[in-house]
């Protein structure tokens, strides 16, 4: 686990994509109340469960795409008292997951004041929500963007690299040909994110951003503006 400011940490975990070692991140966050909310949770094993629960008591779960939800039962097994917070589109697509509330365009009251939220338009099928982390300047995103720079040996190097993964941050190429499907709606959201107070850049896949994380989205969204 990593401190990134104050109330913020990460934790990063394996996760293989069929040859693709892709990596994924948690995000946690502490909550006004001072409890703690787990932004896209991961796997539990090697004492994580321990580190989240000697920052406090977890009040919330989110899956912040209809990508992240993996270790989503896992989560809500291990923190049964937390809710449980959905990507629009999630809870009819996967029936077996927890009761739940669906994330909107504004922040439920659990986080109002910590953390800003959007959904992001054009891409239903991916259903990216983003997060601002309003004390420490920070953006929350999933699989908006990568920001893999390790290049991996063999036949995954060759898939990434084709897939647009690896080597620079911004949206896959698998992202643009399958999943953002209306120009015009994605570019009215990254306007508004980008109208948000951000420095850092936290994804779920690569390297965090810790600086300059605003003019580097706005440069890997430029061909909205074409």
């Amino acid at each position: 686990m990593i401190e990134r400011s104050e109330g913020l940490w990460t934790i990063d975990h394996p996760l293989r994509v069929g040859p693709m070692p892709l990596g994924t991140r948690t995000t946690l966050v502490r909550l006004a109340s001072g409890d703690l909310c787990i932004h896209s949770p991961g796997p539990l094993g090697d004492g994580v469960r321990e580190e989240i629960d000697h920052q406090g008591r977890v009040a919330a779960l989110v899956a912040p795409n209809c990508l992240h939800h993996l270790f989503l039962a896992e989560n809500a097994a291990a923190w049964p008292g937390a809710k449980v917070f959905l990507a629009p589109g999630l809870q009819a697509r996967l029936g077996d997951l927890p009761a739940a509330e669906t994330l909107g365009g504004s922040a439920p009251e659990a986080w109002s004041g910590v953390l800003d939220q959007l959904v992001v338009g054009g891409a239903p099928r991916m259903g990216e929500v983003a997060f601002l982390h309003r004390p420490s300047r920070t953006l929350l995103l999933t699989d908006l963007v990568f920001n893999i720079r390790q290049r991996p040996p063999g036949l995954a190097r060759w898939i990434m690299a084709v897939n647009g993964m690896v080597g620079h941050f911004g949206p896959s190429r698998l992202a643009r040909t399958l999943f953002f499907r209306d120009r015009r709606a994605l570019r009215t959201s990254v306007d508004r994110i980008l109208g948000w107070d951000f420095d850092r850049v936290i994804m779920t896949h690569g390297e965090v951003v810790e600086s300059g994380g605003r003019s580097l989205l706005e440069e890997a969204f430029a061909f909205l503006r074409a």
